[in-house]
């Protein structure tokens, strides 16, 4: 007989944990908390990990893949941990023909992280991105709120040095 999950074992601050059962019971039996949940658990952790997706689905009695449905329908939610500065790169098509993909590459290499990560420092996150609306600007990447157009490789490092000090 498999044995019902009753929870899953955080390697992170139990602090948190807490944090995120207290939510959970207080809204569990609520019509439609899943969502408001999982909000909930991103501006606790930043992100949602596929432990805490795991953990919600357990304590609300869903499957996990209902959790991860919910978070990767939504763009809101964030599967991986954010930089203090997050990179995006438009791989949209007016962007990937105009040579976004160029622009991937050098970040990759610049800032040494793959797509969907993040800088030891935490300083910096690298995502892709489709269409911003800035086609006109194309090929586009933003830092943060900030928004770079009509760029070539060679202007990685300079922009990427803004931020740095």
């Amino acid at each position: 007989m498999k044995k019902k999950l009753t929870s899953v074992e955080f390697t992170d601050n139990p602090e948190l944990s807490a944090r995120l059962d207290e939510i959970i019971e207080q809204h569990k039996d609520e019509k439609g908390a899943l969502m408001p949940i999982m909000q909930k658990a991103q501006e606790i952790y930043g992100y949602l990990p596929p432990e805490v997706q795991k953990h919600i689905a357990i304590k609300m009695g869903v499957p996990v893949s209902e959790v991860f449905g919910v978070a990767t329908f939504y763009s809101q939610f964030l599967l991986n941990p954010k930089g203090q500065y997050p990179v995006s790169v438009c791989l949209g098509t007016a962007c990937y023909v105009k040579g976004s993909g160029l622009l991937m590459e050098k970040l990759e290499s610049e800032l040494g992280i793959p797509s969907g990560g993040v800088t030891d420092d935490g300083k910096f996150s690298l995502e892709a991105t489709r269409c911003i609306g800035a086609c006109g600007l194309a090929p586009v990447l933003t830092v943060g709120e900030d928004v770079y157009g009509r760029l070539v490789p060679d202007d990685i490092q300079g922009i990427i040095a803004k931020y740095q000090g």
